[in-house]
């Protein structure tokens, strides 16, 4: 079983999915697993490579800055990008975990819909928190300003992905982490 597990920044995912890990259950954390895709990957590195130039893989290394400043200033570039590594991705999740229905495995991802993940979950789950608090811990925990978030804030799609998800789970620091681990074990 398939369970995403999306939402805006700030929301609590990352903490969610964590306390998800210390109960035993398995989490697929979307971002960590697509930075290993595009390094250890040699089709996504070589259409990676088409898209961008050799000089986003210096010495091997995958230079996250200098695509992110391509990309992030080109639209017609970040959707050929995402053509790449979205469904690296999808195929990397239903590889290691199509095989056990039985199991639950969370899939942690603030754009599963973007990427075209929701397709394979079983149900998803949008983690939920007032914007305000959600400004807050991202400041705090990416050490940034008010305007860079706000901006990041706005790019997303958050609204508009809550229409169609299955449950919605309001992290707004009113109920321990556990609890609401618990709720959202419950609601499967």
């Amino acid at each position: 079983m398939l369970i995403g597990i999306t939402g805006g920044i700030g929301s609590g995912k990352s903490v969610i999915s964590n306390e998800l890990r210390r109960m035993g259950y398995e989490v697929y954390d979307t971002d960590y697993e697509a930075k290993r895709i595009i390094v250890e990957d040699p089709s996504v590195r070589l259409q990676i490579e088409s898209i961008l130039g050799s000089d986003v893989y210096k010495d091997g290394i995958y230079q996250t800055s200098l695509v992110a400043q391509r990309a992030f200033t080109d639209k017609a570039l970040l959707l050929q990008l995402n053509a790449i590594v979205h469904p690296a991705v999808k195929a990397d999740i239903l590889s290691r975990y199509s095989s056990n229905q039985s199991e639950i495995t969370f899939i942690e991802c603030a754009i599963l819909y973007t990427a075209g993940l929701d397709q394979i979950c079983d149900k998803v789950i949008a983690i939920t928190a007032p914007e305000h608090i959600r400004l807050e811990r991202t400041i705090s925990r990416d050490n940034s300003t008010i305007e860079k978030v706000q901006a990041r804030m706005r790019a997303q799609r958050v609204e508009e992905d809550l229409q169609r998800v299955d449950t919605i789970i309001n992290n707004d620091g009113s109920v321990s982490i556990q609890e609401l681990c618990r709720e959202i074990i419950n609601s499967l």
